[in-house]
């Protein structure tokens, strides 16, 4: 995700295709690796509390959100279904209905959490961290720590998509194929606007070079990881098994 919102991201700031950004952002990163987690939580913190405000906290966010709809819905005969542009109704509600849910409640607690607490103990990713903690204490520190991170999304990832919307119906939540085409290349909506929006037209100007420099550390740093997973992965299961009989730096060498 967060790599998927650098590149359109930058792919607005540049006006680039892309798959060009997403190349030049993985040749830097091949190069050079740089660590930009915490600067760039602090960047998003501050576009969080500068979107709250524009739309008037938490209680302007839930009356207006309900009525954010774009100005256009139809496109010569064709009209789009009310269920493809009205927000649901319970878009504030956690557990939501068995018959009418999206995502009833049932599947939220069997499903999804099942599926979360595997992704977020086997993610190979965070599971490479833990591994290089001082100790045992540190390591628990760590996944605790590391848990109560995970409430923050809801605050820091929906709902700033959420008041994108309300902000900037007829760009985010376009449901015309000719419109969503226009404004992100894409005929099927265009949602992953929502963050991209937020930075550039709500931020004051002399902070979107930081914003923009944050994501791309954020970004290459992401990567970095992926790719140093991907490193060991190869090198210490497929390569040994090809020459058990590798040095240390035999297997270094394969693994760079």
């Amino acid at each position: 995700m967060e790599i998927g919102f650098g590149a359109m991201f930058l792919k607005m700031v540049w006006d680039t295709d892309i798959y060009q950004t997403m190349l030049v952002v993985l040749i830097i990163t091949g190069s050079y690796t740089i660590t930009g987690e915490v600067t760039s939580m602090s960047w998003f913190l501050f576009v969080c509390f500068k979107a709250f405000g524009e739309v008037g906290g938490y209680r302007g966010l839930v009356k207006k959100y309900l009525v954010a709809i774009p100005t256009r819905t139809q496109e010569g005969n064709w009209t789009a279904k009310t269920q493809c542009y009205m927000p649901r109704q319970d878009a504030f509600r956690i557990f939501r209905s068995v018959v009418s849910g999206d995502i009833p409640w049932p599947g939220l607690i069997l499903g999804t959490t099942t599926v979360s607490m595997f992704y977020g103990c086997a993610d190979q990713v965070t599971v490479q961290r833990f591994l290089a903690g001082k100790n045992r204490l540190h390591v628990k520190a760590g996944c605790l720590l590391f848990g109560y991170l995970k409430l923050l999304p809801m605050f820091l990832l929906v709902m700033p998509g959420m008041i994108s919307r309300i902000l900037f119906p007829d760009q985010v939540a376009c449901v015309v194929p000719s419109e969503c085409q226009k404004f992100c290349g894409r005929g099927t909506g265009c949602s992953v606007l929502a963050y991209p929006m937020l930075v550039i037209r709500v931020m004051p100007s002399g902070l979107k070079g930081f914003m923009m420099s944050t994501v791309c550390a954020s970004v290459m740093s992401s990567l970095t990881s992926i790719f140093n997973s991907s490193s060991a992965l190869f090198t210490l299961n497929i390569y040994t098994w090809i020459r058990p009989t590798a040095t240390e730096k035999e297997l270094m060498v394969a693994g760079r």
